[in-house]
């Protein structure tokens, strides 16, 4: 029997993890469609998505609510963002990707969730895309690039956000390091710029050299 864990939105039948289906019978990436007492709810794979990773390895810190007005960077084909609309049901989840390529698989998934927007842009430059955000909570950032820890930053200031989570790949901030000396190296600059950092869990061996590290300002 599915039933709902200690994080609002996400389910959970003693082993796999799932969202409920914010549209019913419809797939984003293959995931399995479960019924349970008349409710729809999709399979939440971890090695498919660093949130579920996290989740799955006992992530505890966790800011996403039904009605959470969400920022995520770094969307890609809107794999995991589709969760955190189904999660964020009664909020919006703005899905910001640079990509043209995933940014078109994207597209495709918004339209099938009323409260997923696309958006084509640069996370690293958040002026280019203010107009076209409101009123966001909370922050999830997946950016495979070097300075994540900056992005992020720049992003809570740029629209007032209190919470955020950073899912950071080592390997793209500096390949020459152990992971987590890449990983203690961003806490030290966040907290340096004020950024309260409550946890770090390294997603490994589900997503190797990344990182999940929740924060607030």
């Amino acid at each position: 029997m599915i039933r709902e864990t200690e994080h609002p939105g996400v389910f959970t039948d003693g082993d796999r993890l799932y969202t409920r289906n914010l549209r019913p019978g419809t797939r984003v990436y293959g995931e399995r469609l479960q019924v349970s007492k008349g409710v729809e709810y999709r399979e939440w794979i971890p090695s498919r998505s660093k949130l579920a990773a996290f989740l799955k390895l006992g992530g505890k810190r966790f800011p996403l609510r039904t009605d959470s007005r969400v920022l995520y960077l770094g969307a890609a084909s809107g794999t995991t963002a589709s969760h955190v609309a189904d999660i964020a049901r009664e909020g919006v989840v703005y899905c910001v990707e640079f990509s043209p390529r995933a940014f078109r698989d994207l597209v495709a998934v918004c339209d099938q969730r009323r409260n997923m927007i696309p958006i084509l842009a640069d996370a690293s430059q958040p002026s280019t895309y203010d107009f076209a955000v409101e009123g966001v909570e909370m922050i999830y950032q997946d950016v495979a690039q070097r300075g994540q820890a900056a992005i992020l930053i720049k992003n809570m200031k740029a629209f007032d956000i209190g919470d955020g989570m950073l899912a950071l790949k080592s390997r793209s901030e500096n390949v020459s390091l152990p992971p987590k000396k890449v990983y203690e190296t961003a806490v030290s600059w966040m907290r340096s710029q004020g950024l309260g950092v409550h946890e770090i869990l390294p997603l490994d061996p589900l997503e190797r050299d990344h990182a999940m590290m929740v924060v607030s300002r």
